[in-house]
């Protein structure tokens, strides 16, 4: 099978290598469409750091795959079945979750059991959209996290994947405005059409367009954007200290985003603001139900946030337009 291996910065090859047995309990899958990760995108520019992709190893973790084999004792699954491989436990190590071998044409799941290692995808979903699933999971964990509720208005710094992700998933827990915030246009363009407010921080004063957006209140701190929830998904490391600026006591914030080095807190904000720094810890299997569940209903064309998608003997050239945030959003390989 050809595959994809991480050897380190700028140092990603295609090779073949000996397609994976299927034994008794095990399950093959055979790769339909895998998404370049931010993750992805860091690794091949600066090393591993604190993602889990390994040197020498097959990576790729954002993909839905058809069942190719399915082992003797290994129950509820068919061939040609589309699944979703749930990259926490799908090799048996959460450790691997950043290089399950999204990038190859095939996956080995060992000791397979469906609703844990993989997930049926139904057929309401298209195969595209269905190569959204994780990053998606991280973006509705993030989001569940900060507890939205019915009425409430929120703010998504950055428009790639997981910032639209977030998006989503906020207006299908009940939050009322959204507005995403980026300095791409092409991402704003895309955030737009999925029925969101826009803010090009590079062009316009964002306390000021959140302020018009969702208007204000007056607190005994100062006057603020009328905003109950703000989510960090862009990775800039003087975003905390812009949200917590003009944050409105009370406020939730939902910091998903992978920064290298740590980043400072306001603590006077923090505390006399009542304000709450909340990290995703990932996802969780209900994550992946509930975004399935959107997906299913089909209320938001998820399939126009990709916009470039190549072979896997082009995956070198893909991972570098994942990182051009000018050109590109949701970048994929398409076996």
């Amino acid at each position: 099978m050809k595959s994809a291996i991480y050897n380190g910065p700028f140092d990603v090859i295609v090779t073949e290598l000996e397609t994976p047995a299927c034994g008794p309990q095990d399950v093959l899958l055979r790769n339909l469409h895998a998404g370049i990760c931010g993750s992805d995108v860091s690794v091949y520019r600066h090393g591993p750091g604190a993602h889990q992709i390994l040197r020498g190893e097959q990576f790729g973790h954002e993909v839905v795959s058809e069942v190719a084999e399915v082992g003797s004792e290994v129950t509820g699954l068919a061939v040609g079945d589309r699944v979703y491989p749930y990259p926490l436990l799908v090799k048996g190590d959460p450790r691997r979750a950043g290089c399950i071998g999204g990038f190859s044409e095939y996956i080995h799941v060992p000791n397979c059991r469906v609703g844990e290692q993989v997930f049926k995808v139904d057929d309401r979903i298209p195969t595209p959209v269905a190569g959204l699933i994780e990053p998606f999971t991280v973006a509705h964990r993030a989001v569940r996290r900060c507890r939205p509720q019915q009425g409430d208005k929120a703010v998504v710094f950055g428009a790639g994947t997981i910032g639209i992700g977030a998006a989503v998933a906020l207006k299908s827990l009940g939050v009322v405005q959204v507005m995403v915030v980026d300095l791409s246009d092409l991402r704003l363009e895309k955030a737009a059409g999925l029925g969101f407010e826009i803010c090009n921080s590079g062009q316009q004063d964002v306390q000021k367009r959140a302020a018009e957006v969702f208007g204000e209140v007056t607190t005994l701190l100062g006057t603020f954007p009328d905003v109950d929830i703000y989510v960090e998904a862009a990775g800039a490391d003087e975003l905390l200290g812009t949200i917590q600026s003009m944050a409105k006591p009370g406020t939730r914030i939902g910091a998903v985003a992978v920064h290298p080095k740590p980043v400072a807190v306001n603590l006077v904000r923090l505390a006399y603001g009542e304000q709450e720094i909340i990290g995703p810890g990932g996802y969780r299997p209900a994550d992946v139900v509930d975004v399935m569940k959107i997906m299913e209903r089909g209320t938001f064309d998820l399939a126009s946030i990709i916009t470039h998608t190549y072979e896997l003997d082009r995956i070198v050239e893909a991972i570098e337009m994942a990182g051009d945030r000018d050109s590109a959003l949701h970048v994929a390989i398409a076996y």
